[in-house]
C-alpha cells in the first residue's frame, strides 16, 4: 500500500513539475534542458548527470519535439508508463492552451506593442537558458579524447557552414556523431577480442 502511495505521489509530482516547466519555458526543448537538469538532477536527485546526458541525446535524435521526448523519457524512467503519460500530458497542456487562446485573436495579438516588447525580452532569456544548458552538459562530459575531437569537429563544421550559408540539418551532426561512437566501440571490441586470443 505504501508503495502505491509513493508511486502515485511520484506520478503526481511528475505531472505538476512538467506542467510548471511547460508553462514557463519559452524557446522550445533547448531552453527547457537547463530547467529539467535543475529540477531532476539537483532538486529531486532522481537522475544523475550521465543519465541526463543520455536522455538529452535520445530526445534530440528521436523524431518529435525535444520537450515532449524529454518529458516522456524522464516520466518513464521515474514512474513507468503512467509516469511517461503524466509527464507528456503535463508538458503539452500549457502550450496547447496558450496557442489555442492566441489563435482566437492572432492578428490583434501581433499588433500589441506590449506583447512585442515582452517577446523581445523573452528572446534574450531563451539565449541564456540555451547557453547555460550547453555549458552544464559540456562540464558533465567524460574528459576523453573522443569527446574532445567530436565536439571540436562539430563546432568547427557548424561555424564554417554558418559563415558560408551551407544548409546542413543539425540531425546529421547527431547521426554522424552517433555512427562515429558506434564505430569506435566496435573497433575497441574487436581489438579486445583479438587480444584475448
Amino acid at each position: 500500500m505504501s508503495y502505491l502511495k509513493n508511486d502515485h505521489s511520484k506520478i503526481t509530482t511528475l505531472f505538476l513539475t512538467f506542467l510548471k516547466i511547460g508553462a514557463f519555458t519559452f524557446g522550445g526543448g533547448y531552453a527547457m534542458i537547463a530547467l529539467l537538469e535543475t529540477e531532476f538532477c539537483v532538486r529531486k536527485n532522481w537522475l544523475d548527470k550521465k543519465e541526463f546526458l543520455d536522455m538529452t541525446a535520445i530526445s534530440e535524435s528521436t523524431p518529435g519535439p525535444t520537450a515532449v521526448n524529454s518529458a516522456t523519457y524522464i516520466g518513464y524512467k521515474i514512474g513507468g508508463a503512467f509516469g511517461a503519460l503524466a509527464a507528456t500530458v503535463g508538458v503539452c497542456i500549457p502550450s496547447f492552451i496558450i496557442i489555442y487562446i492566441i489563435s482566437l485573436f492572432f492578428d490583434e495579438f501581433l499588433t500589441l506593442k506590449y506583447v512585442y516588447a515582452a517577446f523581445r525580452g523573452i528572446q534574450v532569456g531563451v539565449i541564456y537558458l540555451i547557453i547555460s544548458a550547453g555549458l552544464r552538459m559540456f562540464r558533465a562530459l567524460d574528459n576523453t579524447l573522443l569527446d574532445k575531437v567530436i565536439l571540436l569537429s562539430v563546432f568547427t563544421v557548424m561555424t564554417l557552414f554558418t559563415l558560408f550559408s551551407v544548409n546542413f540539418s543539425s540531425v546529421f551532426y547527431i547521426l554522424i556523431s552517433g555512427v562515429i561512437g558506434i564505430a569506435i566501440y566496435l573497433v575497441k571490441k574487436l581489438r579486445k577480442g583479438s587480444g584475448e586470443r
